[in-house]
């Protein structure tokens, strides 16, 4: 679960999101050249990238921690399952 913090600032990154990638929907519509919405494109797959990043701390110093501190060895081999996969999606650590 998230803290009201940690939601307050990933729904702002999400919102700032939703403009940028609405902006590139316009750029496409009204034919701009193409090294202009690619550069778009790329601002918005970092501001993204950015908040998996908030939220992958929250889940790590929150979920993973305490699951090793205080759950039985099937609920930690979950998260530490789980927390591999999501590292490989986003940091090509496939396993």
């Amino acid at each position: 679960m998230l803290d009201d913090s940690t939601r307050k600032k990933l729904l702002g990154r999400l919102r700032r999101i939703e403009g940028q990638i609405a902006g590139i929907h316009r750029m496409v519509e009204q034919d701009t050249y193409c090294v202009d919405v690619l550069v778009q494109m790329a601002a918005a797959q970092g501001a993204l990238a950015k908040a998996g990043h908030l939220l992958l701390g929250h889940h790590v110093e929150h979920c993973v921690s305490d699951a090793m501190r205080h759950g039985d060895e099937d609920a930690r081999r979950i998260k530490i399952d789980e927390l591999m996969d999501v590292l490989g999606r986003y940091g090509g650590l496939g396993r």
